[in-house]
């Protein structure tokens, strides 16, 4: 278990450093033996509340030290943990808390305490709320309420009394323990939390140190919240078993910075992620004068040709070989210094699909960005894995630890479903009889996922199977396979395609990106004031149309956007228009918008909508908008005609 993992390394290397934490602009460094001290006292703490093995504990805040330790806590008592995003709502909170049978919630601070309190009556197991950031708390003194300190101070005490309680604890656990329960992003209706053990997480740890280039000692930045699995396979179980020293940032905001102090050698980001840090370059060069941007244009080129060629297999001409190191000197190196990158060698992306341009783009830097493939249910599958692999393609298939079962084999099915068994089996969602049984059948996951392969065994990811469509052609197209590649844009934030059987062909809502674009705007002299302004803007519009049209000459001529609107508000997981990572919730979307959508296919030019929104204060009212629409090329022309003699008719 992980528990024992930790006291293992507490007892061999009791000074070997084991986290790192910025706290109040210093950094605080802990040893494995400050680790296993702050676990068992939290462990030992709540004993003496009365947790039992079995039982379930709930972590809700950033990625600190104290997250760890509570999780760590937990599973040295045979609990299971349910780790929640920091911005979830109160009603997402009660559901999670409820689901899971929590009986502790672990909350980072007053921000956190007060979504407990305010649910509290609608989980009927949970005993009690236990924070580690007191600031603004000295108010409160509902009997539910107790510090992390505090805890710690009656964990310490029976330690005292009693110095073997906290062994035999660590003692009683086995790899097939629950673990974790991650809950699934929800994209289709409520979340369900997924059942990993020990034996899972220390199974997919194993995967990646065979696959990737991972040290111990590695310097790793925990970023990415333990709400999702690869977070717990990352920073909470390769933290312990390789281990690393697991790096937290101040806060979400001071990461960038953060990390240029640490040049960190490993970290793993959600594709939004990796997207926003190469739209933040792009956008910085779009405030360079001519001379800047043509040299990182030129230092870029020469990247790609080395960096891109090598890893493609193509050989590097003399002359590029000869300039490389100029380019390196003047542009790319000065690039990887400016994002923290410069010690970078364990770099990953995963949770979804990104678009190749932005894997290419990280390559010609100099940054070895690897893709990730894999599900909650199943663990990690497919990496990009040695010094040659395909940046169209998720990579080649991981090792299963011989300990977790017998080796991965995969299959597809007739419709192109990639089903696989082997490794550490699927043991279902929690609380839901029957879900081994629909996901698995005859021993083979169901993974949902359309897929193919390359010449050279690399695996290729089209698309969820739900979410292929087809037009009323009958021909299909993959939305996310043409949305990641207009995600590359530095204007575009989030893009949702549609089209259906009922459409004649597939159109798009744009969410821009207001931190790129109002500096685009401030540089034309584009006069605007809000959100809803700028993203109305007819130059906004045609610059949109751009991008949209570069795309679309890669694409078959079925798949290309015809016509598109931008969204006149930032999409928000509040509102339920995004999951927590992120991801486009299309069905609520396809709903909200629905007048939206059906003037895209109408062949209409503008659309009012009036939707439902709730203000940070929790006040509700309506949002009201006069929305343009737009034609992209003349490719549509026929189809924008069909589909205007249909409304006459």
């Amino acid at each position: 278990t992980l528990p024992q993992l930790l006291r293992k390394h507490a007892h061999a290397n009791p000074n070997r450093l084991s986290q790192r934490h910025k706290q109040r602009g210093i950094w605080r460094e802990y040893s494995f033996a400050d680790v296993q001290r702050n676990v068992r006292e939290i462990a030992l703490g709540m004993h003496q509340a009365g947790v039992k093995a079995g039982e379930t504990i709930a972590i809700i805040g950033e990625n600190e030290p104290q997250h760890y330790w509570a999780e760590y806590a937990a599973h040295a008592l045979g609990c299971k943990v349910v780790s929640m995003y920091p911005d979830l709502t109160s009603e997402e909170v009660a559901y999670l808390l409820d689901d899971s049978e929590a009986v502790i919630l672990f909350a980072q601070d007053q921000e956190q305490v007060d979504k407990g309190l305010d649910v509290r009556n609608k989980t009927l197991k949970m005993r009690h709320i236990v924070y580690w950031d007191e600031t603004g708390m000295w108010s409160y003194n509902d009997p539910i309420l107790q510090t992390f300190d505090g805890m710690q101070r009656q964990g310490r005490e029976i330690h005292q009394r009693n110095g073997k309680m906290y062994d035999a604890l660590v003692d009683a656990g086995a790899p097939d323990d629950i673990a974790v329960l991650s809950y699934t992003s929800g994209t289709t209706g409520q979340p369900k939390g997924v059942i990993l053990t020990h034996r899972f997480l220390i199974d997919n740890a194993q995967r990646l140190i065979d696959s990737m280039d991972v040290k111990p000692g590695m310097e790793y930045l925990s970023y990415i919240a333990p709400s999702w699995a690869t977070e717990q396979i990352y920073g909470i179980t390769m933290g312990l078993g390789l281990p690393m020293v697991v790096n937290f940032p101040e806060g979400p905001e001071q990461v960038l910075s953060n990390i240029r102090e640490l040049a960190v050698e490993g970290m793993t980001f959600a594709p939004r992620q990796w997207e926003s840090m190469a739209s933040s370059v792009q956008a910085h060069m779009l405030d360079a004068g001519p001379i800047r941007r043509g040299v990182y244009e030129w230092g870029m080129k020469i990247g790609h040709t080395v960096n891109v060629g090598r890893l493609d297999g193509k050989p590097v001409g003399l002359l590029d070989r000869l300039l490389f190191p100029i380019a390196n000197a003047l542009v790319l190196r000065p690039l990887r210094d400016l994002l923290g990158l410069t010690r970078l060698r364990c770099a990953s992306c995963g949770g979804a699909t990104m678009a190749p341009d932005v894997f290419r783009m990280f390559h010609a830097m100099g940054i070895p960005l690897r893709n990730i493939y894999g599900s909650t249910e199943t663990g990690l599958l497919t990496c990009h894995q040695g010094d040659r692999f395909d940046l169209e393609t998720v990579g080649h298939w991981m090792k299963a630890h011989p300990e977790a079962g017998p080796p991965l084999e995969w299959r597809l099915s007739a419709d192109g479903e990639l089903q696989i068994r082997g490794g550490s089996p699927f043991l279902g969602y929690y609380r839901r009889e029957g879900s081994v049984e629909s996901k698995v059948k005859d021993g083979w996951f169901y993974t949902g996922d359309a897929v193919t392969k390359t010449e050279l065994g690399e695996l290729v990811f089209l698309e969820r199977l739900s979410d292929l469509k087809r037009l009323r052609s009958g021909e299909t197209f993959p939305p996310q396979f043409v949305e990641t590649r207009l995600r590359f844009s530095p204007f575009i934030k989030d893009i949702m395609t549609v089209g259906d059987e009922t459409r004649d062909f597939v159109a798009a809502l744009i969410n821009i990106d207001m931190a790129v674009l109002s500096r685009w705007a401030e540089d034309k002299r584009i006069g605007f004031s809000t959100f809803t302004d700028l993203s109305q803007r007819p130059e906004v519009a045609e610059l949109i149309s751009q991008e949209i049209t570069r795309v679309n000459q890669f694409l078959p001529a079925h798949a290309r956007v015809k016509r598109f609107a931008n969204f006149p508000k930032e999409l928000d997981p509040d509102e339920g228009e995004l999951t927590r990572s992120r991801k486009l919730r299309r069905e609520f979307l396809e709903v909200r918008y629905a007048t939206l959508i059906n003037g895209l296919y109408d062949g209409l030019h503008a659309v009012r909508i009036d939707i439902p929104v709730t203000y940070q204060d929790g006040r509700r009212g309506n949002f009201e908008a006069l929305v343009s629409i737009h034609d992209t090329d003349a490719a549509g022309s026929d189809h924008l005609g069909a589909a205007r003699s249909r409304g006459r008719k």
